[in-house]
């Protein structure tokens, strides 16, 4: 397997409800571990939180998520994004109608200076998506 390079979100307890929901975004395929899965060692109260979250979706694109250990502060940030660019634009468009869904708008989905079409939300588990489809 060649090296790849992928997001790996933290979430403060809601990684399984974030992973089915960006699942239903994109498609493919979801495997999930959960604390508990791992038996005797598990933390109280983190048996059905999930440990490691992998979706693979049938564009190519990797997404991980987990909720964050005990004693490791949850610190969502506004320094990473994510962004989904090319030139199919009833796919990128119906990402971002799943994706902006109950979500809040920063910039609405349209034509830009530059020539392509674009958009930027947050989603509703506080996700910053970009989205990009190229008119070149």
């Amino acid at each position: 397997m060649a090296s790849r390079l992928n997001p790996y979100i933290s979430f403060a307890g809601v990684a399984k409800e974030a992973m089915e929901f960006y699942k239903e975004v994109l498609g493919g395929d979801l495997a999930v571990h959960t604390y508990g899965d791992f038996g005797s060692e598990t933390p109280p109260g983190y048996a059905d939180k999930i440990m490691h979250g992998m979706l693979e979706t049938p564009s190519g694109f990797t997404l991980m998520g987990a909720d964050n250990p005990p004693g490791m502060e949850h610190r969502p940030g506004n320094n990473i994004s994510m962004s989904l660019s090319g030139d199919d634009a009833d796919e990128l468009r119906g990402y971002w109608d799943k994706l902006s869904d109950g979500g809040t708008v920063s910039v609405p989905l349209e034509k830009q200076m530059w020539g392509d079409v674009f958009g930027m939300c947050t989603d509703k588990f506080g996700i910053t998506w970009m989205v990009n489809v190229s008119e070149r």
